[in-house]
């Protein structure tokens, strides 16, 4: 039976307004996040991590020992902490954990590697905190989905202890857009297309090669990294992106979940106020996270 709830999101998104100006992009992302609001007993604590801009999610029963550390999406060149704080707070208190957002830097302005560079510098700052490595999940959706895997690889090659558990939601990883369902899930995808994808690459990259590994995780060895669970939706553009990274991470002995949500759009967790599916993926992905986290 179709989900009906989905079927109305996806009419409201395919008729919402897109501007070709990335700096007006930010700001619609921003307010459509902040229109969703928080519960009365969510705290937020703004905090400098290791130099970077974040903040604290909290619910009253929260595990301080442990933490959710989020990246959020938006192509590395929108978003923010006001995009995603609705989200980001639902996660944490799936979890039972507090939830430490990050406010990493954003391209045009600061290019390939500043977001992975920021997303480790997060997560020395939970450790500096006395979080065991063990007792951190690091998540992310789209653009935040595939830094989850660029940040595990750099926290490995730092030689940092890796994090308990990653969760990839919708993660976009190839940042030449040439998966199958680029094409084929074209019309069924209201959000991301192609000449998005790329645009937004182009200014990330700033030049770099597409197939970076920080960049692009498919395409490095992923050897040693901790366990993964992937969450798409069947309707997304960025489908294929996800079937190629669990690939790869099974191939490199990864432990992998992969789940593929029917019906679903592209970080359909984002809308869970309005989206039933929406609440039910963050508290699949939020059991994984307290099963890897003991």
């Amino acid at each position: 039976m179709s989900d009906t709830e989905i079927t109305a999101l996806r009419a409201k998104l395919a008729a919402r307004p897109r501007s070709d100006d990335y700096r007006q992009r930010r700001r619609d992302i921003d307010a459509r996040g902040l229109t969703y609001g928080l519960a009365a007993d969510v705290g937020v604590e703004p905090v400098n991590a290791n130099g970077i801009g974040a903040e604290w999610t909290a619910t009253p029963n929260d595990a301080r020992d442990a933490a959710l550390l989020y990246l959020h999406g938006g192509g590395y060149v929108i978003g923010s902490l006001d995009s995603h704080r609705h989200l980001v707070a639902a996660a944490g208190r799936a979890a039972g954990i507090a939830a430490l957002a990050l406010d990493y830097r954003l391209a045009p302005e600061h290019p390939f590697p500043a977001a992975v560079d920021d997303a480790v510098a997060g997560y020395r700052f939970l450790l500096g905190r006395g979080i065991r490595p063990d007792r951190v999940a690091i998540a992310g959706d789209s653009a935040g989905g595939g830094l989850v895997v660029a940040a595990m690889l750099a926290i490995r090659d730092a030689g940092l202890a890796q994090p308990g558990c990653g969760w990839c939601i919708s993660p976009w990883v190839d940042m030449e857009a040439i998966g199958e369902t680029m094409t084929s899930r074209a019309a069924a995808d209201p959000t991301v297309q192609r000449a998005g994808i790329l645009d937004m690459a182009k200014m990330y990259l700033n030049g770099a090669n597409p197939r970076a590994p920080l960049a692009a995780p498919i395409y490095g060895d992923l050897d040693g990294l901790a366990p993964l669970l992937i969450q798409v939706g069947a309707c997304e553009t960025l489908l294929d992106d996800a079937l190629r990274l669990a690939g790869v991470a099974g191939a490199a002995d990864v432990r992998v979940d992969l789940q593929i949500w029917p019906e679903m759009i592209h970080v359909w967790h984002l809308f869970h106020p309005e989206l039933k599916a929406g609440q039910r993926a963050i508290e699949a992905g939020c059991t994984f996270i307290r099963s890897m986290l003991g």
